[in-house]
């Protein structure tokens, strides 16, 4: 199972930071991507496009984990020679992350 199945994310960037914030499709879903969906797989999951630290906030009364990925946009979009560093494609890389049964 990917992550996509059971969330969807929404992506702003600011910088080179980039913030990708996760909701579960079924609020019942959260705790399960509380314990499995950390910075660290998250981190791991993206390594090809993010560079510094990834740090999760728990938002329970939202049902939502916010991820702040600094150095992920190749130095910022209006700076990057890429041809898409948005936050929002980091948003679908984040949704292709598999799931453990």
């Amino acid at each position: 199972m990917l992550l996509h199945e059971i969330a969807h994310c929404r992506a702003g960037d600011k910088g080179d930071t980039s913030t990708l914030s996760l909701f579960p499709r079924d609020d019942r879903d959260y705790d399960r991507l509380v314990r499995e969906i950390t910075a660290e797989r998250v981190r791991a999951h993206l390594a090809d496009h993010v560079r510094g630290e990834v740090v999760r906030y728990e938002l329970p009364l939202l049902c939502g984990l916010q991820f702040v990925c600094h150095q992920a946009l190749d130095g910022g979009v209006t700076t990057s020679l890429a041809l898409d560093t948005h936050g929002k494609c980091l948003s679908y890389r984040l949704l292709a992350m598999p799931l453990p049964d």
